[in-house]
């Protein structure tokens, strides 16, 4: 035990002597998390807007007013011909075009149906899509406004009798806020890059200046300097994670629903395997650069792709579905946004726990045999 705690005393001076691998995995963290606070943001807070209104009408006029008055439209110019308006579209100045016709009041007033064309620009799909269902929701408020109104001036009585009313209540993040979704998952990936990427480059690194031939030949057996090893980048994970609540309480107002405790015990669990691939990793590698390279495209990448942090795993193909289910970033990621935003507890989670820890156990019991067999 003794010689375990003089190799993590070791690897700490080692690591506090290197300026550049502690802004990696102390400083670089929080700002990673900062940038991703402001940048990973899918809302659609407005829409750019051309209007071609060929009606030229107070009905028109009023469609346009709800438009604008919904505060996600914004009319950058009235056209006076379709080829304006197709060439605002096509340059990507505006999102959104809409064509009033001719006698749009008057098939109102006539209770035909009144037909207008609305455009997107379908290249960025998920802008089109959120701004299409605004369009329809204002849309669908106008003709029923226009439809009471009618009724109205005919003298007929209204009845409010069998109409639904829906009352939408969004659990765990009212507003809809992107940021609130994926910054919990920052946790994940802060852990992949300090215990997978710094623990293959530490061990390589050793190997390049020749240090770990000398450590060979001393009395420490593998599986001291193997627990020596991955024990201060434990540590370093725990640190950074800290530092990530942190900044998401105090800077963002993102508040841990749920147990700390649990938030932090499941982390450990992860870690056995981003540890034990970081392990791999150093087996594989020469170089420093080799181990980096081998890290982020064999390994980062992947877990990042496939584990629901950046794109959502139901839309992906069946096949890959399958394979995301060998992914450990993908349980951990399940584990930290149930904790962070709905306040889950183990009950809810042990099921992801499990596999996480089976899934860690199997990884590191393997990279370290593999280690072992490198040292001898």
């Amino acid at each position: 035990m003794s010689i375990i705690k003089l190799f993590i005393k070791k690897e700490f001076k080692q690591f506090f002597r290197d300026p550049k691998m502690f802004v990696m995995v102390l400083i670089a963290p929080v700002i990673q998390l900062i940038f991703l606070g402001y940048s990973a943001n899918r809302d659609l807070n407005y829409v750019d807007t051309t209007v071609y209104d060929m009606d030229r009408s107070s009905k028109s006029r009023e469609l346009i007013r709800d438009l604008e008055g919904s505060g996600f439209f914004i009319i950058k110019e009235f056209n006076t011909n379709y080829e304006e308006l197709q060439s605002a579209v096509d340059k990507g100045t505006v999102l959104c075009g809409i064509v009033i016709p001719d006698n749009f009041e008057k098939n109102i007033l006539s209770k035909k149906t009144a037909d207008i064309q609305i455009i997107f620009d379908g290249s960025d799909g998920g802008k089109a899509g959120i701004a299409s269902g605004y369009v329809a929701n204002i849309l669908s408020s106008f003709s029923e406004k226009v439809s009471l109104d009618i009724q109205e001036r005919s003298g007929l009585k209204i009845s409010l009798a069998g109409r639904v009313t829906p009352e939408i209540r969004v659990w765990y993040n009212p507003n809809l806020t992107t940021r609130n979704f994926m910054l919990p998952s920052i946790v994940g990936l802060i852990l992949i890059i300090i215990t997978i990427n710094m623990t293959s480059l530490a061990i390589v690194k050793e190997r390049e200046v020749g240090t770990l031939e000398q450590l060979i030949v001393t009395p420490i057996r593998p599986y001291q300097m193997i627990i020596g090893k991955l024990v201060p980048f434990s540590l370093l994970g725990f640190i950074a994670i800290i530092l990530v609540l942190s900044v998401m309480r105090f800077w963002f107002g993102i508040e841990v629903k749920g147990s700390l405790v649990l938030l932090f015990f499941s982390s450990f669990i992860f870690m056995l395997s981003t540890l034990g691939l970081g392990l791999f990793v150093s087996t594989i590698s020469k170089t420093q650069r080799q181990a980096m390279i081998t890290s982020a495209f064999l390994v980062i990448m992947p877990m990042i792709f496939l584990s629901g942090f950046t794109f959502p795993i139901d839309s992906m193909p069946q096949a890959i579905q399958y394979i995301t289910n060998i992914i450990p970033l993908k349980y951990f990621i399940i584990i930290i946004r149930g904790i962070v935003l709905k306040g889950l507890g183990f009950y809810d989670l042990w099921k992801e726990l499990l596999v996480l820890f089976l899934m860690g156990v199997f990884i590191l019991a393997v990279s370290s045999n593999r280690f072992q067999k490198k040292l001898e």
